[in-house]
């Protein structure tokens, strides 16, 4: 079973909870898909937005065959679409028309 820290999780919590190799993880970081926050000990810390970023990820990679490259194309278009999405609501808030024409 894994246990919740106060902060977060461990790399091996998060192996052992995925299936997954901690090399893994490490990789996901040094590709920039993952970014866990870290101790002052320099330990890694999972929290709950980077699970289900790497649930995501994982669904890309397992369920979908996407390499890690893919991923990171995927991850950038997922952000660009939600920064895009919440311009638009903006612009609806301030009174623009939708596309952001004045």
């Amino acid at each position: 079973m894994v246990k919740k820290r106060a902060v977060g999780y461990t790399i091996s919590d998060v192996a052992n909870k995925y299936q997954i190799h901690p090399q893994t993880l490490r990789t996901y970081e040094r590709e920039g898909l993952l970014t866990p926050a870290r101790t002052q000990g320099n330990t890694r810390v999972y929290r709950g937005e980077d699970l289900q970023r790497l649930e995501f990820i994982l669904t890309l990679t397992r369920e979908l065959g996407v390499n890690l490259a893919g991923v990171e194309v995927v991850l950038k278009m997922r952000k660009k679409l939600a920064e895009m999405a919440e311009k638009e609501i903006q612009g609806r808030i301030g009174g623009r028309p939708p596309g952001g024409c004045p």
